[in-house]
């Protein structure tokens, strides 16, 4: 890949984030250095305060958030810190830092992930058997892709099996169109749904107000939680789609903001 595209400075950008976070990682939580966190609305636009300083992010740039209710909710991330800052448990402060210092700037290439992620979506490939688990899935799935061709324009080709199937070219172009003009906040909530989910369409359904968080969710874990029935639940597996889950909900209410 040729260094200079979009597509490759995204992915260099993302190696230096994650050597970034595995230096912070090995590194003591920072207290919590501030008493009081309040909202402030300034040029149409709401800011975050610790003790009446805004916040910045890790870019030392200021956080400015579009709507009260969005900016009320990352200020109560903060305010839910107790001895230590740990991001962890601000999965929305983490999602709007993400979007303010990596995103910005690489739009191009964030939408063209999202686009590639429609050409492998998870609700083109069907299981062959068991019959149970053939008609949960098209219980689940065969409505949000008739909304994506009625909605977005988009006619996916569902196979059955593993097999790699190629979506027409009109698939792709329509995706790119219903997310081209999206707000960067926007654009990097709709990213994180789509991979959590490994779904465009079920990201987009959620961001166009068609399905709740909760619908596509269950939608996206409808092979998992079939296997659950079946075999019984992992507890360390239920954790991490527990993380998963509260970072789908922070990504949900920025696209709601």
């Amino acid at each position: 890949m040729n260094d200079k595209t979009p597509e490759a400075k995204l992915s260099n950008g993302a190696a230096r984030a994650t050597e970034a976070i595995m230096r912070e990682a090995v590194r003591p939580l920072p207290k919590r250095f501030y008493r009081d966190v309040t909202v402030a609305e300034t040029d149409s636009s709401f800011a975050i305060l610790l003790d009446g300083r805004k916040v910045r992010t890790p870019r030392k740039q200021v956080l400015t958030l579009p709507s009260q209710s969005l900016a009320a909710d990352v200020a109560r991330e903060w305010s839910a810190q107790v001895d230590v800052i740990d991001p962890a448990k601000m999965p929305l402060t983490t999602l709007v830092f993400t979007a303010v210092d990596a995103v910005a700037g690489s739009e191009e290439a964030v939408a063209a992930e999202i686009v590639k992620y429609a050409g492998s979506d998870l609700l083109c490939y069907r299981a062959e058997s068991p019959v149970e688990l053939v008609r949960t899935q098209a219980l689940h799935w065969d409505p949000v892709l008739r909304w994506a061709e009625q909605t977005i324009g988009a006619r996916f080709i569902v196979a059955t099996g593993m097999m790699p199937v190629d979506q027409p070219a009109e698939v792709a172009t329509a995706v790119a169109q219903a997310i081209a003009g999206l707000p960067t906040l926007k654009l990097a909530g709709l990213h994180v749904l789509t991979t959590m989910m490994g779904s465009a369409i079920l990201a987009l359904a959620v961001c166009h107000g068609h399905l709740s968080l909760d619908a596509a969710w269950a939608a996206a874990h409808v092979d998992e939680d079939w296997q659950i029935a079946q075999w019984g639940e992992d507890a360390e597996a239920q954790k991490r789609r527990e993380v998963r889950l509260r970072e789908a909900r922070a990504a949900a209410a920025v696209l709601a903001a």
